[in-house]
C-alpha cells in the first residue's frame, strides 16, 4: 500500500520527464528567422507555390499547401524527409540539402500568418 502511495502514475511521470527534458531541447533546436526563410524559398516554388498543383511522380497527389502550416510540423516533415521516414524521392534530395537551420528557417517563414505562396 505505501509502495501504490509513493509511485508516480506512468503519465505524471512521462509529464516529469518532458518538463526536464524541456530545456535541453529547446538548446539544441535552431530558431527560425522567417526573413532568412523567404531567401530560401526557391526550391519550394515550383510545386508549393502553385495553388492547386498536383503532380505525376511518383504517383499523382496534390501538392500540399506549406503556408499557414505550424512551423514545428514542417521541421518535423523536413527532417523526416531527410532520415529517410518519409519516402518522397524529390522531397529527400531537397530535404538532404538543408541544415537544420534552415529548415527552422523555412519552416518560420511558411508559419507566418498571411504567408500565402512560396515567395509572395
Amino acid at each position: 500500500m505505501l509502495r501504490t502511495a509513493l509511485a508516480a502514475p506512468p503519465v505524471v511521470a512521462a509529464f516529469l520527464a518532458a518538463l526536464l527534458a524541456a530545456p535541453v531541447l529547446a538548446q539544441t533546436a535552431p530558431v527560425g528567422d522567417p526573413a532568412k526563410g523567404r531567401e530560401k524559398v526557391q526550391m519550394c516554388q515550383g510545386c508549393h507555390g502553385i495553388e492547386g498543383w498536383r503532380t505525376a511522380f511518383p504517383e499523382v497527389y496534390k501538392v500540399p499547401r506549406l503556408s499557414g502550416q505550424q512551423a514545428a510540423y514542417l521541421v518535423k516533415a523536413l527532417q523526416a524527409y531527410k532520415s529517410g521516414e518519409r519516402s518522397h524521392p524529390t522531397m529527400r534530395a531537397i530535404a538532404a540539402s538543408l541544415s537544420d537551420k534552415d529548415m527552422a528557417d523555412l519552416a518560420a517563414y511558411y508559419a507566418q500568418p498571411g504567408t500565402r505562396m512560396a515567395g509572395k
